[in-house]
């Protein structure tokens, strides 16, 4: 095996656990931007061939993770941007983890997943995107930053604005326990 060919083959198992490791989550952050499964998986592998091409370009010292997600979120933008996406119809359903209770507090808590993800994505893109990075995520404001592009200091300003804005939407109900 030449030297050309088992570093094609080394790139080719890293890039399988990245996917392993990272596919669901950013299958689940693009879904968030686009709110259509079916793009969401067609983005990811965009997003993976992107990874493939441009493995070499990651610099050690970056996080794999936030230079990922970077790409992810910057193909969600791109298809949100397109001529594609503005012709579609697309519904807003979220899905968030639950405890399992009994019927009526499954009820309650579905009620209440479904108005916190109607107020969700009915928030600006800004202000969706750090809550989705910050919560479903679980990144820290530092790795946002990165993703984004964006100074620490205004993904925190947006995480206060758009907890606000959930807040005034859900009449002060939002529990941030």
């Amino acid at each position: 095996m030449t030297n050309s060919a088992e570093q094609s083959g080394h790139e080719e198992q890293s890039i399988r656990s990245l996917v392993t490791r990272y596919g669901e989550d950013m299958k689940r952050l693009i879904y968030s931007y686009v709110k259509s499964w079916s793009v969401a998986e067609d983005l990811v592998q965009e997003v993976f061939i992107t990874v493939y091409q441009k493995i070499d370009t990651l610099e050690k010292k970056a996080s794999v993770k936030a230079w990922i997600f970077s790409i992810a979120a910057n193909k969600s933008k791109d298809y949100l941007r397109s001529w594609h996406y503005r012709k579609l119809l697309f519904t807003n359903t979220f899905s968030i983890k639950t405890n399992k209770e009994g019927p009526e507090d499954l009820l309650i808590q579905q009620q209440q997943k479904t108005a916190l993800s109607e107020a969700i994505f009915a928030l600006p893109v800004k202000y969706r995107e750090v809550i989705i990075f910050f919560y479903y995520q679980e990144l820290k404001i530092e790795e946002i930053s990165t993703i984004l592009g964006v100074n620490s200091s205004t993904i925190r300003t947006r995480l206060a604005r758009a907890r606000d804005l959930l807040n005034q939407k859900l009449g002060g109900d939002l529990d941030e326990s």
